[in-house]
């Protein structure tokens, strides 16, 4: 089996970030995006999907978190799709329902290469320690289009950091199942021939 491993690196006057990721590894990671909470959230997709994942951020923290979180889900997402290659004997699509206490969150995906993403989150609060709740959405927005996936999140809840995490738990899941290997698979999984 050929090695599904990438590494990817963005470097702009706002961010500096390096990202490698495996997809069939054993959800070990090594974070340092300079926001704690978004490490914790790394780690808990990177956990609950098997991959291994490496990131390192230096970003422009004094202005705040958006720069930072956004380019690593455009770094991320393009090191997923180099990752899969040609796509040839994935299942493509993946989808999970995940409780976390009071939090329920829902994830479903297609590896589709046709980027789309639907996000329903009402986070009772503003930010998760150095985390803005909003940039949930602005991450897996980038994530959602330069790894070529339509993404559909929703979640519901009282606790905002039950919600997130509940979040990047079922996105690593659901896209650890996308992305997985069916030896019934012969090509790639579409009427078209081409993903």
């Amino acid at each position: 089996m050929t090695k599904r491993c990438a590494l990817e690196e963005r470097n702009t006057l706002e961010t500096k970030i390096r990202c490698a990721i495996d997809l069939d590894g054993a959800g070990k990671t090594r974070l340092e995006s300079g926001i704690a909470f978004f490490d914790h959230m790394l780690n808990a997709f990177a956990r609950h999907g098997l991959f291994d994942l490496e990131l390192s951020c230096q970003g422009d923290l004094d202005v705040d978190g958006h720069h930072s979180v956004e380019d690593c889900g455009i770094v991320l997402g393009k090191a997923i799709a180099k990752a899969l290659g040609d796509k040839r004997g994935i299942r493509r699509v993946g989808s999970c329902t995940l409780p976390m206490d009071e939090s329920l969150a829902f994830c479903a995906l297609d590896v589709s290469a046709r980027p789309y993403l639907a996000f329903a989150a009402d986070f009772p609060t503003e930010r998760c320690g150095g985390f803005d709740t909003e940039l949930a959405k602005e991450l897996f927005r980038a994530l959602a289009v330069n790894a070529g996936l339509t993404l559909h999140l929703h979640v519901q809840g009282e606790n905002s950091h039950h919600m997130l995490e509940a979040l990047f738990k079922a996105f690593g899941r659901a896209l650890r199942e996308g992305v997985s290997l069916d030896e019934r698979v012969q090509g790639v999984p579409s009427t078209k021939g081409v993903l």
